[in-house]
């Protein structure tokens, strides 16, 4: 650990109680609501912690696994840091549930500008030592102190909007890096507050039920021009609306040509298109050819589409790709996650836990991953359909469970899997016309 030392004579989080995330040990405020499911107030104890985000902290472990065993950042040490670290929870945790291979390479600082935060990181690593790699600490602002050496690996988790960190954590990453990105400002991304999302974001967003997966693809759409500024490009790795907070995972290398090309990859979502937007969507690849009269529900279409910034219908500017990666997303199987984050009961637990809290346990992180790995088959896919929606566009019936439409799909040729978004939905590259029979076959069995 380095010496910065933090105000000792400041309380670090008052009366506290040991709890457990995932395998990890740590101390938590006896004030602390650890069944709280939403965001916190900022000043909530003296050291921030927000049990709300322990599926974001197993997500991260589960991903650094596989970017690393797969050899995508080298094969020497990796420098990670855990910016605006709070309680230090998800650095502690990337040492202690890595596979021992990984984490012997890890060279982890958790940054924070509370001293009290870092001083409370230096007693936990003390008192619940992590069996491989190193863990330091940086006192400062992220946006400064994050160029004071260059990362493989940087998270950002801020309270509210990212935008602000964004261009030094691009600078400060290596040639081949992992950015990883949370935005709580769920209200601007989502489109319900309209100027926020404006003036940070640049980009507008339709109320309707992908709200969240356009603010996702708006976000993805920040970093990869970030990146572009910095003469770098994107791939996105793993993005998750996850309650209150939206979070999206991104590769960046420094490749001049994809940096280049950035606006391919930007463009405009749009509800209840035109045959014309349609057929233009088709000939750029965003859709498949099809052969069916009716229209989808949505469409995507390159930047170079000329809109009307002002209609209703449109959502962006944002990310028109896949949101995430194939082979990072089926790493993270529910057997997966118990193998690396699941606890197993000890009697005379240091925490107090009884076998029920350890199974507790055991099944949020079950939960955290559902439906990811399943996804990763098509996650490529041109559709994200919310089955809520389905009856209105087509008029008649009543929402089918995505289960069946998954599995019509599938018996009908295509790739379809049930998705990880908050919204029962299913993702596919099926074509539309697909998709109607799907839902008709379905109907008709159930008047």
């Amino acid at each position: 650990m380095n010496e910065e030392r933090g105000n000792s004579d400041q309380p670090l989080i008052g009366p506290s109680e040991i709890h457990r995330e995932g395998k990890t040990l740590t101390r938590v405020s006896k004030n602390n609501d650890l069944t709280n499911k939403g965001p916190l107030a900022r000043n909530y104890g003296s050291v921030f912690h927000n049990p709300a985000m322990s599926g974001s902290r197993t997500r991260s472990v589960l991903l650094m696994a596989h970017v690393i065993e797969e050899g995508l950042l080298g094969h020497s040490k990796i420098r990670a840091l855990d910016g605006l670290s709070a309680s230090g929870l998800r650095a502690r945790r990337w040492l202690n549930e890595l596979p021992e291979n990984v984490s012997s390479r890890l060279i982890v600082t958790a940054a924070d500008m509370d001293k009290s935060s870092l001083e409370l990181i230096k007693n936990l690593d003390t008192e619940f030592p992590s069996k491989n790699g190193e863990l330091n600490v940086l006192y400062g602002d992220l946006r400064s102190s994050v160029l004071t050496q260059g990362w493989h690996w940087i998270d950002i988790d801020p309270f509210g909007s990212p935008v602000s960190f964004l261009d030094t954590a691009i600078q400060a990453l290596a040639r081949r890096g992992v950015l990883e990105v949370s935005a709580t400002d769920t209200a601007a991304l989502s489109g319900s507050s309209k100027n926020p999302l404006m003036r940070r974001y640049g980009a507008r967003v339709r109320l309707d039920k992908l709200k969240h997966d356009s603010g996702l693809r708006v976000l993805i759409a920040n970093i990869a021009r970030a990146a572009a500024r910095h003469d770098r490009s994107i791939k996105p790795l793993l993005s998750i609306w996850d309650s209150h907070h939206l979070r999206v995972s991104v590769e960046v290398k420094k490749v001049m040509t994809g940096a280049n090309n950035i606006e391919q990859s930007l463009g405009w979502r749009v509800y209840s298109p035109t045959k014309e937007e349609v057929s233009f969507s088709i000939k750029y690849g965003l859709l498949p050819s099809d052969l069916g009269e009716d229209l989808p529900i949505r469409c995507m279409l390159p930047l170079s589409y000329p809109i009307e910034r002002q209609d209703p219908r449109i959502s962006g500017p944002l990310w028109i790709g896949p949101i995430g990666n194939s082979l990072a997303m089926k790493s993270m199987s529910k057997e997966r996650a118990l193998e690396l984050c699941g606890p197993e009961y000890i009697e005379n637990d240091p925490a107090g836990w009884d076998q029920r809290q350890f199974e507790d346990e055991r099944k949020k992180i079950i939960r955290s991953v559902r439906n990811i790995s399943q996804e990763a088959i098509v996650i490529h896919g041109c559709h994200l359909i919310a089955v809520d929606e389905l009856p209105g566009w087509f008029g008649k019936g009543g929402p089918p469970s995505p289960g069946r439409m998954v599995a019509e799909i599938q018996n009908l040729g295509f790739s379809a899997a049930i998705s990880h978004y908050a919204e029962p939905s299913f993702r596919t590259d099926a074509p539309w016309s697909i998709v109607v029979n799907a839902f008709e076959r379905i109907s008709s069995t159930n008047i």
